[in-house]
């Protein structure tokens, strides 16, 4: 009943999405059920992912295709929540953007005024059109002392076929060259993605919660100071729990069992 009533008071559930409420292109057991649940009662939710190549509409059809309409403005990725710590942070700065054109649209959207002469500052995002100029160009601004954010962390990112070097792997070629690594890295398990999050949707950080099969993004954010719940329906095992520094508040195998609790 503890649990019950603990998981009642949040008001916001963050979701990851793959391994947590689709693996693949199949939905897991009970995730549509649990957003019809969240909605009717009146609470909400956001997909939170890491990958900033991609936009939320990317995303919005890739679950319809799985048979379950999630609105664009439910699905918030570290491309939009870097252009709030931007627009919030750095308002009348130019930025050099290393990122997709999807990316080059959010941040546009968002009034971020972009530039690849003479930046105030410079922002990798996990770019799978780079080219040589782009990484050329974004060294130099990085050995020049101009400041350097990132999107996200992560070093690979999981295809259908194995994995694609993410921009992790960029970060470490940039440090390499330059001896700097970013001064500042939005995306999970970093606590400015929350802070977007918090800022984006007015919750207080004791009104979220996050969802997620992953130990050191998703479970991590729990340094936050939020509330996190792993799934054991991706790619972590009760063994994993063991060796890891990163503890969640509650476990369920999959949204179905914690949608019975929940109910």
């Amino acid at each position: 009943m503890a649990k019950k009533r603990i998981l009642n008071q949040i008001r916001c559930f963050l979701l990851d999405m793959d391994g947590t409420f689709y693996l693949g292109t199949r939905l897991l057991p009970g995730a549509q059920e649990f957003v019809g649940y969240i909605e009717e009662k009146n609470k909400s939710y956001l997909f939170l992912t890491n990958n900033s190549s991609t936009s939320a509409g990317v995303y919005r059809e890739k679950m319809l295709k799985m048979g379950v309409d999630i609105p664009e403005e439910k699905i918030f990725t570290s491309g939009e929540a870097t252009a709030i710590y931007l627009k919030k942070n750095m308002p009348d700065e130019k930025i050099f953007l290393v990122g997709t054109p999807a990316l080059e649209a959010e941040f546009t959207k968002s009034g971020i005024q972009l530039t690849d002469k003479n930046p105030d500052a410079v922002v990798l995002g996990f770019d799978t059109s780079i080219t040589y100029q782009k990484i050329w160009d974004l060294c130099n601004f990085v050995r020049d002392g101009l400041p350097y954010i990132a999107t996200h962390p992560d070093f690979n990112c999981p295809t259908e076929d194995g994995f694609m070097p993410d921009i992790g792997s960029f970060i470490a070629m940039v440090e390499s060259s330059t001896g700097r690594r970013p001064d500042v890295i939005i995306g999970k398990p970093n606590s400015h993605i929350i802070e977007s999050v918090l800022q984006k949707t007015g919750y207080n950080i004791n009104e979220i919660a996050m969802i997620g099969d992953r130990l050191y993004t998703d479970i991590a954010l729990g340094k936050a100071g939020i509330l996190t719940i792993l799934l054991l329906s991706g790619e972590t095992s009760r063994a994993d729990l063991a060796e890891s520094k990163y503890q969640p508040d509650f476990i369920f195998e999959n949204l179905q069992e914690m949608l019975e609790v929940l109910i």
